[in-house]
């Protein structure tokens, strides 16, 4: 009798070997703990200094986001790099015309009553000083693009690793998401199967900036083992 597992067919796309890291057993612990000794000192920041970007960093980080797992390998993400004055100051603009109304009618009370200790409102100078916007836009079906599927969940993913990229290289940021989005197809001269997701500025943090003061939650009150 032969072993069914030994009459397996051979997948019918092209696979290549897989070559993982080799991490030795007794390091792997060390080496979460000390990118998780990195990553926790990162922070939302609201205040950035004018201080130039290094020369490619935002290429490799967005490289980095772009290793991200996708639903169907479709890939559903478009980063669009904003660094025109010009531009960034319209992307202000629209974005604070959208947070006015924000704040004053579509936020609940309780809304408000959470966002009060970070100490946001309708303005988003960030937009306009950081010395880079970088838009995420998940990419739907259109004329040039495939049906993505979990695109909201890919693309998740894969800001994930942007902010930690560019974490990694000494630069603050800032996940930004006003409601609706619409308008940032235009300032980004987007089509239309592209939705903006995020809006990220990038740099280095003012000199004088300051975060609230928050606690990350204990391990014990985020990971369950069962």
């Amino acid at each position: 009798m032969v072993d069914s597992a030994s009459t397996t067919e051979a997948p019918s796309f092209p696979t290549v070997p897989l070559r993982p890291m080799s991490v030795p057993a007794r390091l792997a612990a060390e080496r979460c703990r000390d990118f998780h000794e990195v990553m926790a000192q990162r922070r939302t920041v609201r205040d950035y200094s004018t201080r130039p970007l290094p020369e490619g960093v935002l290429e490799w980080a967005v490289r980095t986001a772009a290793t991200a797992p996708s639903g169907a390998h479709v890939q559903p993400w478009r980063f669009v790099v904003v660094t025109d004055p010009e531009r960034k100051r319209a992307l202000r603009e629209a974005a604070e015309a959208e947070e006015r109304e924000f704040y004053a009618h579509r936020a609940s009370e309780e809304w408000l009553t959470a966002l009060a200790p970070i100490g946001t409102d309708w303005r988003k100078p960030f937009l306009e000083d950081a010395p880079a916007v970088i838009v995420v836009f998940e990419v739907h079906k259109g004329p040039n693009s495939p049906r993505p599927y979990y695109t909201k969940e890919s693309v998740g993913i894969a800001v994930g690793l942007l902010l930690a990229s560019l974490h990694q290289a000494g630069l603050a940021t800032l996940t930004h998401t006003p409601s609706p989005m619409r308008f940032l197809n235009e300032v980004c001269d987007r089509p239309q199967e592209e939705r903006a997701a995020y809006v990220i500025p990038v740099g280095y943090p003012a000199d004088d900036a300051r975060v609230p003061d928050l606690e990350r939650k204990a391990l014990d009150e985020v990971m369950v083992r069962l």
